[in-house]
């Protein structure tokens, strides 16, 4: 925990930069929710299909879902959503012609059913 999957329109497949958006974003997301940057995945999609908007092909999404134990309160998610928001914004670049439309949605993973096993094998 957290959980972190990231679906993006194939278009933007050259102006996200995915690996500087997860390694500036686990810092945050531990910060902000209280926990440690070990506890953070974040996953990747690319949607080669995709409806928005009218459906023509000058539009294209980033969206994020944020799993986090449950218990945090509002203002705390509130706070997680801006700050995700916050870094994708800062790892697109701008594509010419392309809208681009970045959302955000901060879930609660149950704490009565989460389970988590680590393991460390020595090298």
């Amino acid at each position: 925990m957290p959980h972190i999957v990231v679906e993006y329109s194939d278009t933007l497949a050259e102006a996200f930069d995915r690996r500087a958006f997860g390694l500036a974003l686990h810092p945050v997301v531990a910060k902000t929710v209280d926990t440690t940057v070990d506890a953070c995945k974040t996953r990747f999609r690319r949607l080669d299909e995709a409806v928005i908007a009218d459906g023509a092909p000058h539009h294209a999404i980033v969206h994020i879902e944020a799993a986090i134990l449950s218990g945090r309160d509002a203002e705390n998610k509130r706070e997680l959503t801006a700050a995700v928001l916050e870094v994708a914004r800062a790892h697109l670049a701008p594509v010419p012609g392309l809208a681009v439309q970045i959302t955000v949605n901060v879930t609660d993973l149950d704490r009565a059913w989460y389970a988590k096993h680590a393991e460390v094998h020595p090298s």
